[in-house]
């Protein structure tokens, strides 16, 4: 109990540190302000009413083969961006969060036949695209949270951090559903879908307003003074069983 009382200590003194709230802010922004269009696209994929008219089967699909593109996500990020520091690393990745996100007004404003592109090459393609990007945008998230935890309580503090993604996510999805609601989108009805995605881009480019939040410092730097928790009047070190 008094370990735990302990590891409590540490992780308050620790989120109070500035080169912690601060980045961890920025964290909840970034995936607290996309908000989720993801059921009214969902539908729209699938109504017969609608196009492109899609079967479920082909939505699975879709989603498997982008599963399959986030791989190449983290080899771009191994090869290319890991050695940047943190706040170029989540800059570019959030301005190309943006520009992907613009593929689903494409599609729902069906400006891809225009284009002479076929439904079905553009969903593959889109999909693909962003889950890469997503990759790119998430990957030096987890690993600025790794840096972030003090030692002692490493494990804790990083299942904190984690929780705190968790909440931007879950945020997310509440405020997508609210728009949907706010915009009568419905299993039926896609008038204001490309309305409520628009929205979710214009949110993912307010983002960057908080890059500031983020540190300059790459993945090779100590983030946490070491000292950071010796001063405690309790010992967060963890003891020898």
């Amino acid at each position: 109990m008094e370990k735990a009382w302990n590891a409590v200590n540490g992780m308050y003194k620790t989120i109070k540190f500035p080169g912690v709230w601060k980045p961890s802010l920025f964290m909840y922004f970034s995936l607290a302000l996309s908000i989720s269009t993801y059921e009214g696209r969902f539908y729209w994929y699938t109504d017969p009413k609608a196009s492109p008219a899609f079967s479920q089967e082909f939505v699975g699909m879709i989603y498997a083969i982008g599963a399959l593109a986030s791989i190449v996500g983290s080899l771009i990020y191994q090869k290319c961006l890991k050695n940047f520091p943190f706040r170029n690393q989540l800059f570019i990745a959030q301005l190309l969060y943006v520009t992907t996100g613009m593929l689903d007004l494409i599609f729902v404003l069906r400006c891809n036949l225009k284009l002479g592109i076929s439904d079905y090459l553009f969903v593959v393609m889109e999909e693909c695209v962003s889950r890469i990007i997503t990759k790119i945008r998430l990957t030096p998230m987890i690993v600025l949270s790794t840096k972030l935890c003090p030692s002692g309580i490493e494990g804790s503090f990083f299942a904190l951090l984690m929780c705190i993604d968790s909440l931007g996510s879950l945020s997310s999805k509440w405020a997508g559903g609210m728009a949907l609601h706010a915009l009568h989108v419905t299993r039926t009805d896609f008038r204001n879908l490309w309305f409520a995605i628009l929205i979710r881009n214009a949110l993912r480019l307010a983002t960057v307003s908080f890059i500031f939040l983020s540190p300059t410092a790459d993945s090779s730097d100590v983030l946490i003074p070491p000292n950071l928790l010796s001063n405690s009047s309790t010992n967060l070190d963890v003891e020898e069983e």
